[in-house]
């Protein structure tokens, strides 16, 4: 079911595109929290931080992913947004050598390096070898990561943030049973859960594929469409990349900082991964608003509704407020019995630092909060490559924290690592999201008309 997100009120209309696509967000967190629980249940406490210890690394290579399959389909929600079906269905159709290309650039690259990486990051002796075998089978699956990103991020920038929670939840089931079955009855340790993960992504990316094909007439494709057409790949490509490279940008200082976690010891590296397991399920709402704004930004840019833009992103911005008051006050008072979920209640001390953790990182949620909205309303307008620079921002306050911080204040300084990064990239987001709606405001009626023509073609 499409949605159009240029007419009636803006904030009803990114709510109720939000709605599944919070739950959406939501199960995928589950894929993560069922590997944890089971992980940690079954395998016991070394398992669990080997698997916690990677999360850095996964978000620098997956996040790279699947932040370049949510921007390489805003150029489809803009051609959507102008009206132009024989666009969307030609751009969608050069998103298969797109996905294909990134795919193997990325198989090529983890198949080398994954080693090196986690070496770099100082990831523990004891959990080493646990780290590595579950970290490169996922990495080997991103195949199938990309082909459910991508196919849902067609179906979202077409208005439909439904369809793909159906089958993503079909999909979280599927992930449960396969750990289960793998861990505990086929004693095949972390990589049975490396494996559930993937096997499940694939089924989810295949049910949504046969749905577009068979359920949503404009995405169906002609053989003329499927030819590489190089001057839609590039435009797609230099708006898609940036947005990958803002997430690895972004995961270049959590790595950086995940080393210093690691130099730490095992028990901060357990506390940081429920810590943000944790977290990772209460920002989800604000993570979710992002990713609206990126899809009802794209398509009112293409319908040349300009201050529809203005008004849906301050608009968002109030409502998030809300939210992050009653997530902190969520952190404080549960946060710790949510993280015993992943560790056994009797590791006292490390949940007293997963508290501290969560206390000061939900203190600076409204940060947080203006970095998805403003970030992905950039994006979704097309200014990619500027938006990076976000990422670069977080990148510094990281590495500092890290290198500065870390070895004389110990935990502390990593609880208050993500709020400074936070506050250095929306420096940056402000700036940039003003110039930007300074130059779309002053445009004439007649220009208008023409640009959004354009933008269609």
């Amino acid at each position: 079911m499409t949605n159009e997100m240029t007419t009636g009120s803006p904030l009803k209309s990114i709510l109720r595109f939000c709605a599944p696509l919070l739950i959406g967000n939501l199960f995928q967190q589950f894929y993560n929290i069922a590997d944890s629980i089971l992980v940690g249940r079954i395998l016991g406490l070394n398992a669990f931080a080997a698997v916690g210890a990677t999360g850095a690394l996964n978000f620098l290579i997956l996040g790279f992913a699947t932040g370049s399959c949510s921007g390489l389909a805003i150029p489809i929600a803009q051609s959507y947004g102008a009206g132009d079906m024989e666009s969307v269905r030609r751009r969608t159709a050069q998103l298969v050598w797109l996905g294909f290309g990134i795919t193997a650039v990325i198989r090529l690259i983890c198949y080398f390096w994954t080693d090196d990486l986690l070496r770099l990051m100082n990831t523990p002796a004891e959990i080493y070898d646990d780290a590595y075998r579950y970290i490169f089978i996922v990495f080997m699956g991103v195949g199938a990561t990309m082909l459910y990103n991508l196919s849902s991020a067609v179906l979202r920038s077409l208005g439909d943030s439904r369809t793909p929670l159906h089958f993503l939840i079909g999909a979280v089931a599927v992930n449960v049973v396969l750990d289960i079955l793998f861990m505990k009855y086929l004693h095949m340790g972390v990589e049975g859960a490396a494996w559930a993960t993937v096997i499940s992504q694939l089924a989810s990316g295949i049910a949504c594929l046969v749905y577009m094909a068979k359920k949503i007439p404009v995405l169906n494709l002609h053989h003329d469409d499927l030819r590489p057409d190089w001057k839609r790949i590039l435009y797609m490509a230099s708006i898609g990349i940036p947005m990958g490279l803002q997430f690895s940008i972004t995961a270049v200082g959590t790595i950086i900082l995940q080393g210093a976690v690691n130099g730490l010891g095992a028990q901060a590296v357990a506390a940081v991964s429920a810590a943000t397991k944790v977290h990772n399920v209460v920002a989800a709402p604000l993570e979710t608003c992002g990713i609206a704004m990126a899809t009802y930004c794209g398509q009112n840019l293409g319908a040349g509704e300009y201050g529809r833009i203005r008004r849906g992103v301050w608009s968002t911005v109030a409502a998030s407020m809300l939210y992050c008051a009653a997530a902190f006050l969520f952190n404080y008072s549960a946060g710790r019995s949510v993280a015993t979920l992943f560790v056994s209640p009797s590791e006292t001390m490390l949940l007293q630092d997963v508290q501290r953790y969560l206390t000061i990182t939900g203190a600076f949620y409204p940060l947080l909060a203006l970095i998805f909205i403003f970030r992905n309303s950039l994006q979704g307008m097309g200014y990619s490559n500027q938006a990076m620079m976000a990422g670069v921002s977080e990148l510094i306050a990281r590495t500092l924290m890290s290198f500065g911080l870390v070895g004389s204040l110990g935990f502390t300084a990593v609880c208050y690592a993500n709020p400074a990064a936070w506050l250095f990239a929306d420096v940056v987001l402000l700036i940039l999201y003003a110039r930007v709606m300074r130059r779309l405001d002053p445009i004439h009626p007649e220009d208008l008309k023409q640009k959004k023509l354009a933008r269609a073609k």
